[in-house]
């Protein structure tokens, strides 16, 4: 018996979607901050409560050129979230600062540690030694934060993110709500200059870094690498983890068009030839139109199509953000 796989009746759905938010010229403030109310209410963004911050700061640790220090602060009341802050030796004033976003993985460990490079790159490393001051994150569900910590599996994003759901919310959300406590914390150093810090991450760090960027306009801009795409070329076309799907989305608005929540902000995207999960063609396509969305501001968004698979590369990446944001 053949006919029953439903793979072509869920395309066609997908496909056949109305979105409620296109992005065309001549779109208007009213029509962004719909959009950003619009994306707060599906993935339950606008349900979460600040906790106080209540920061800690672990010993300081001097190692080739960076000051070391393992860090926690709450993001929702009686959640913490671990991190480690990288803060470049010798500093005479202010700096920009880089909230970190590892992706799926043992989580931060690898973005701070060259010494066993993974597809990650060590990038957060890559911004310290160009200056920045970097904070990064723990993300949930990852390394010191996963939920029942088991062998068998390296992250709990699944039951984390069921449970999200049950409570009309997303792990979208709660990654950004930690992501912008993250953000919080850099703002109350004194070597940090609070109008200079973005976001940036891998994958499913890259989601976090485009979606906080999207949601709160007080970032300066994210860097993201191994996600913008288009949402029916990669999560509604690839097997992915269930961490990137929110409630109702195929009927609110394409990724590209997300575009314009973070513009006129800096935004960069990097991604590989090669990757399996965010193809190509999509990236390209997401690109040119993030362009037409920027429009006379395009000198605040950059791209770069690296040979490769999945993985961080930020050969331009880093670079750019220390022009855009060291000489502006």
């Amino acid at each position: 018996m053949s006919g029953f796989d439903p793979s072509a009746w869920i395309a066609s759905r997908l496909a056949g979607a109305r979105r409620e938010f296109e992005w065309h010229d001549g779109v208007d403030d009213a029509w962004v901050t719909a959009l950003r109310g619009r994306l707060a209410a599906v993935t339950g963004f606008d349900r979460l409560k600040r906790g106080d911050l209540e920061p800690v700061m672990g010993s300081v640790e001097a190692r080739d050129g960076l000051r070391r220090s393992e860090v926690s602060f709450t993001s929702q009341p009686g959640l913490r979230v671990a991190g480690t802050l990288l803060v470049p030796e010798g500093l005479d004033s202010p700096r920009p600062a880089v909230v970190c976003l590892p992706g799926h993985g043992p989580g931060k460990a690898p973005i701070v540690d060259d010494s066993a490079p993974d597809y990650q790159n060590a990038f957060a490393i890559q911004f310290a030694r160009a200056g920045f001051v970097v904070l990064a994150v723990e993300q949930f569900s990852f390394g010191l934060r996963q939920s029942k910590p088991s062998p068998d599996r390296p992250y709990s994003c699944g039951p984390d993110s069921m449970a999200a759901l049950s409570l009309g919310e997303t792990m979208v959300a709660w990654r950004c709500w930690d992501a912008l406590a993250g953000r919080d914390f850099l703002a109350g150093l004194p070597e940090v200059d609070s109008a200079r810090i973005v976001t940036a991450g891998i994958s499913g760090g890259g989601a976090t870094a485009f979606w906080s960027a999207c949601l709160d306009t007080r970032l300066a801009g994210c860097v993201v690498s191994g996600y913008f795409n288009t949402f029916a070329a990669s999560i509604h076309s690839v097997d992915h983890c269930v961490d990137n799907y929110v409630p109702d989305l195929a009927h609110v608005v394409e990724m590209p068009d997300m575009a314009a929540l973070v513009a006129p902000r800096l935004f960069f995207a990097e991604s590989g030839t090669e990757d399996p999960i965010f193809p190509r063609v999509a990236f390209e396509a997401a690109c040119a139109r993030a362009r037409e969305v920027y429009g006379r501001q395009a000198g605040n968004l950059g791209s770069h199509l690296f040979e490769g698979d999945h993985h961080w590369d930020g050969s331009q990446a880093v670079p750019w953000l220390v022009e855009k944001l060291y000489y502006r």
